[in-house]
């Protein structure tokens, strides 16, 4: 990929050598980290080197020649007055082509200070429009315009005020080995945003969880990315959440895909480490008997903190273990934790941002004595 603004914005910061010289360097760094806890090879799913990010953010730079999109430069010395960028995907680069221009034309930048931008394969895109002022009638009537020139699905955020025009999500399509899945995406919450490298992921966790049957256990289960596609190797699926939005969506993308055997739960990890225990009791689980599910399989995808010492405990207790990590430093604490008990038997690097430091992982794990 060739960038004008490599070295200079502040989104990619790993751009020698090109994509795979990035890649390499990643793929180096994390095999001598694991190496202790797993030597054998790691499966490397790599993304396509542009147009790769179904969702992105910019900032609106306002000066005496009217706005700009900018990015926060690499020096962090301010903004970086940007034109174009070749990672977000086909759908969102050509929007952004017009929709400034619209902008101007419609008299809707005043106060503009932000652009977020959700795309799906297909072309669906919501736009998501913020603010440093209240939005009016006036507003809804020109953002309703920008609708119809542009084709897209318009959210007007400022402070304590959320305007949709007609909806605020689009419904995302994902090929996982020959099989098409669907799902609604929310703007503003947690979605993969790089959806060729998620369709990997995904394919490389069903290929882990080959065979094993029984119930499944999943935690920070989000909309159901991974859930979705799991209820086809188990019996029954328990996934817990603690946001009530991603929750909702969850249940959308269940019905969305016609699955039947998955319970979707509001519960944090610890509360319902809690309830499996029976230390408390939650409204929420009414009518559901948790002690019910063969639950001998666990898979978590946390937050870049990882587990830490009291929930990896709780993991312990599974025979087979499957971890979606964004954090190979915090992982790499985990599974030290967890090597007490288990074995890493498979692991796999994505590559989910392309030109960062970033890279994601996966680890499946075997409970010793049954080996």
């Amino acid at each position: 990929m060739q960038c004008e603004y490599f070295g200079i914005c502040g989104s990619c910061r790993d751009y020698e050598e090109g994509y795979e010289g990035q890649l390499e360097r990643k793929v180096a760094a994390v095999q001598e980290m694991f190496a202790p806890l797993f030597p054998g090879g790691i499966t490397i799913c790599p993304s396509t080197p542009e147009r790769y990010r179904s969702r992105a953010e910019f900032k609106i730079y306002h000066d005496e020649n009217g706005i700009s999109y900018a990015m926060n430069r690499h020096d962090r010395q301010g903004a970086l007055k940007i034109e174009h960028c070749s990672i977000v995907s086909a759908t969102i680069a050509s929007v952004m082509d017009k929709l400034l221009a619209h902008i101007n034309d419609l008299g809707i930048g005043h106060k503009l200070f932000g652009v977020d931008f959700l795309a799906s394969q297909e072309g669906e895109i919501t736009l998501s429009m913020l603010y440093h002022k209240a939005l009016d009638d006036e507003w809804k009537s020109n953002a309703q315009e920008l609708e119809k020139r542009l084709g897209v699905y318009v959210i007007g955020r400022s402070r304590k005020q959320k305007l949709i025009l007609s909806q605020d999500y689009i419904t995302e399509k994902l090929r996982i080995n020959d099989r098409e899945y669907r799902y609604i995406h929310i703007e503003n919450s947690f979605t993969q945003p790089n959806p060729r490298v998620n369709e990997q992921m995904i394919e490389w966790s069903l290929a882990q969880l080959e065979g094993i049957g029984g119930d499944l256990l999943e935690l920070y289960c989000g909309a159901g990315n991974f859930t979705i596609p799991f209820a086809t190797k188990f019996e029954r699926v328990l996934a817990t959440e603690i946001s009530k939005a991603s929750i909702h969506a969850a249940k959308q993308n269940m019905a969305l895909n016609g699955v039947e055997n998955i319970e979707f739960v509001r519960l944090s990890a610890e509360e319902f480490t809690q309830a499996l225990d029976g230390v408390r009791e939650f409204r929420r689980l009414e009518g559901l008997k948790v002690s019910d599910y063969r639950l001998k399989t666990l898979f978590v995808d946390p937050p870049r903190a990882g587990l830490g010492e009291e929930p990896c405990a709780f993991a312990s207790r599974f025979e087979h273990l499957l971890y979606i990590s964004c954090n190979p430093e915090t992982l790499l604490r985990d599974l030290e934790i967890l090597s007490r008990t288990h074995m890493v038997t498979a692991m796999a690097a994505f590559d989910q941002f392309p030109y960062t430091h970033h890279l994601e992982m996966g680890v499946k794990l075997t409970k010793k004595e049954t080996l």
